[in-house]
């Protein structure tokens, strides 16, 4: 559905070149759900933005729905851009419409009739939870009931691609489970394929099938949403996964960390399971057949779609050689295991 092949994006020139994407490959397959997270300036805009070619991409080949949109003329392009629709964070609806005919703004730009928008645009309202605001002026709306019409006016000229840029980092915490139930609605319903954009990793997780990871322009992670959790495979995207679940040592451990591990030393470690691991009570047994004492410093449980997964942090106690087999015991059940630090035996 949607394929970005070595696709670059470059302002300025010289010395003042800045590079906001370089070298961004990405399928998204039609039906499916897609985040793209990453830090603010990773470059996240500028890609769902080279979609539709509100940015033209310097180098590179963009297609939708089988149309090379990078070799279309301005006013083919312009039709192409009537199956994509695209919602932001800010709304931009126009205050002087009412939602009515806010929603009906882009079938009037194609010149269908009054009686084609009507049409269109009533079962709109209804999908959206808002035929009784009909009249109403964007003034007159939440935060939440905005971005509903901003939704259903994306949805007016029965577009195959949903772009969301940001679309609920304006919004409060139940506002947006709200949006994203909705969205997951619309995809299921109208087989819509969405491609969204945020640095909210509660999103991904509520929503999305895939995830790309955008660092300083490039794609450094794309995995499914359960592989993402359990398993990242960059620094960059442990840190995000940490960050979102505010799994760290307590901090006068780690002003007592150390990374090099000494005679008179003991591991404090991050474990992750996944799949069975969750349920399996791998860390008694493995107090009882590696003869180690665990200290668990912080621990939960998370779901994750269709997976379970478990964190843990935890102080390994116990000679070198007993936490060498305690560790050699949890990557044999296919746990991940991060060492965070050592830290000095108690006398």
């Amino acid at each position: 559905m949607i394929y970005l092949e070595n696709i670059s994006k470059t302002y300025g020139a010289g010395a003042n070149t800045v590079h906001a994407l370089q070298n961004v490959n990405l399928h998204i397959p039609q039906g499916r759900i897609h985040g793209v997270i990453g830090l603010s300036g990773a470059g996240k805009s500028t890609l769902i933005r080279c979609v539709n070619l509100l940015e033209r991409p310097s180098t590179g080949k963009v297609s939708v729905d089988g149309q090379d949109m990078t070799a279309l003329s301005p006013q083919a392009l312009n039709k192409a851009r009537h199956r994509i629709g695209m919602i932001f964070q800010h709304f931009n609806l126009l205050t002087t419409r009412t939602v009515f005919d806010n929603i009906a703004l882009p079938l009037e730009l194609m010149g269908e009739t009054r009686s084609t928008i009507r049409q269109r645009v009533e079962p709109l309202l209804e999908l959206v939870g808002l035929v009784d605001k009909a009249n109403q002026y964007p003034a007159q709306l939440s935060g939440g009931q905005k971005q509903r019409v901003a939704i259903a006016r994306a949805l007016a000229s029965k577009p195959n691609v949903l772009l969301c840029d940001e679309a609920t980092s304006a919004l409060d915490p139940q506002t947006t489970g709200s949006i994203l139930e909705l969205l997951r609605d619309i995809n299921k319903k109208l087989g819509l394929t969405i491609l969204l954009i945020t640095h909210e990793m509660d999103v991904v997780k509520s929503i999305c099938h895939r995830v790309s990871l955008i660092s300083d322009g490039e794609l450094v992670e794309d995995a499914e949403v359960g592989d993402f959790f359990t398993a990242p495979r960059t620094q960059l995207g442990r840190e995000f996964l940490n960050d979102f679940l505010q799994l760290e040592p307590p901090k006068e451990l780690i002003e007592r960390l150390s990374p090099d591990a000494g005679t008179n030393t003991h591991p404090v470690v991050r474990l992750t399971f996944s799949g069975d691991a969750v349920s399996t009570p791998l860390i008694s047994k493995l107090a009882r057949e590696c003869e180690v004492d665990v200290s668990i410093l912080q621990a939960k449980v998370e779901s994750i779609q269709d997976r379970t997964l478990g964190l843990m942090i935890a102080e390994l106690l116990g000679t070198p050689q007993q936490t060498r087999d305690a560790m050699a015991y949890l990557e044999s059940h296919q746990l991940q295991i991060e060492v965070l630090g050592h830290v000095q035996r108690n006398a």
